[in-house]
């Protein structure tokens, strides 16, 4: 399992903040850290509506962005940072400028963001590094993603392909698991998830629905500012869904044997029960349901799932209530 905790623009345009976040991530135990490259002049306009007007200091979309933006210097800091710390530096490019940004840095692969997953132009210029990507389909009907499949296929891209539902946060009715198993036969790549819930539970579950990537925003706090707060998790749920996914991975490899429950004789020594007689009885009764109990531990009279056997089979000697019932007990 691949996972992805994305910064995005929680970091304000802060270089200390974005690097405050690759350090708090790396302790999770995530593989990589993601970020947006966006270079506003050649991705945006004045003419761009916010998707969320959460913003009074931007007085446009495009003023946003220029406050996101960081040298090419700072983004090879950010990238030197992720791996001092292991974990992988990926980044979304947002524009060709922003592919040519992330070649200087020579990224190891790329990630589409959903509403890139039909601009063919930045897909070629991707496909031309010849480095594997990640496409996120949150945007995309199944025809639209079959001509973006079909354009890397022909290309022989290497990529994999992320379920995603483009709404922040996503509510339990648009998650979309059965999408996992429908692209993972209809495309035959690796599927993941792209998570915008904030809860940890909504990653766990894409896991056992067979994905293989998962990718959720990462935020200090859910009450912290920007367009994607309320749609991440924070970092002490990011540790507790790594954990998670861990336990998991280590459950999928480690397949029970059903067949075999030799490891738990011991076990089953102490917890399954003999027959026993819940009643004093005379020589010469004849046994009877009711007159029977099960008594820890097993291997002191017949073992209780052979009851049957012994229901109107006569008694050889008296006993107490209590006393185990053994074979030497009763009439062969």
């Amino acid at each position: 399992m691949f996972l992805i905790a994305e910064i995005a623009q929680a970091h304000e345009g802060s270089l200390g903040i974005a690097h405050s976040y690759i350090d708090a991530l790396a302790k999770t135990g995530v593989d990589a850290v993601k970020f947006q490259v966006h270079i506003a002049e050649a991705e945006s306009s004045i003419h761009e509506p916010f998707r969320v007007k959460f913003s009074s200091q931007d007085k446009s979309r495009y003023e946003y962005w220029k406050r996101m933006e960081f040298s090419l210097e700072q983004w090879e800091d950010l990238k030197a940072h992720c791996e001092e710390v292991d974990v992988e530096f990926i980044a979304s490019p947002f524009s060709i400028a922003a592919v040519d940004l992330l070649e200087k840095l020579n990224v190891h692969r790329y990630k589409i963001g959903s509403g890139e997953v039909n601009n063919l132009l930045l897909l070629e210029k991707i496909s031309r590094t010849g480095k594997p990507l990640i496409l996120s389909s949150g945007m995309s009907s199944f025809g639209e993603l079959d001509t973006s499949v079909d354009f890397l296929n022909q290309r022989n891209v290497d990529f994999s392909i992320l379920q995603c539902t483009t709404s922040y946060p996503t509510s339990p009715k648009n998650y979309g698991f059965n999408v996992i198993r429908e692209m993972k036969e209809r495309y035959q790549v690796p599927i993941g998830y792209s998570d915008h819930s904030a809860k940890i539970e909504t990653s766990i579950a894409a896991t056992i629905f067979g994905a293989e990537i998962l990718e959720f925003h990462a935020v200090f706090n859910r009450e912290m500012f920007g367009p994607d707060a309320s749609s991440s998790l924070e970092i002490n749920e990011i540790k507790q869904l790594v954990s998670s996914i861990r336990d998991l991975e280590i459950a999928n490899e480690h397949p029970v044997n059903k067949n075999d429950n030799s490891s738990f004789s011991g076990l089953k020594d102490i917890f399954e029960k003999s027959l026993a007689v819940n009643k004093d009885l005379p020589a010469g009764h004849l046994l009877a349901f009711e007159d029977l109990e099960s008594k820890k531990p097993k291997g002191y009279g017949i073992p209780a799932s052979q009851f049957q056997s012994i229901i109107g089979k006569c008694l050889i000697r008296e006993l107490k209530q209590w006393d185990f019932l053994t074979e030497e007990d009763i009439k062969k």
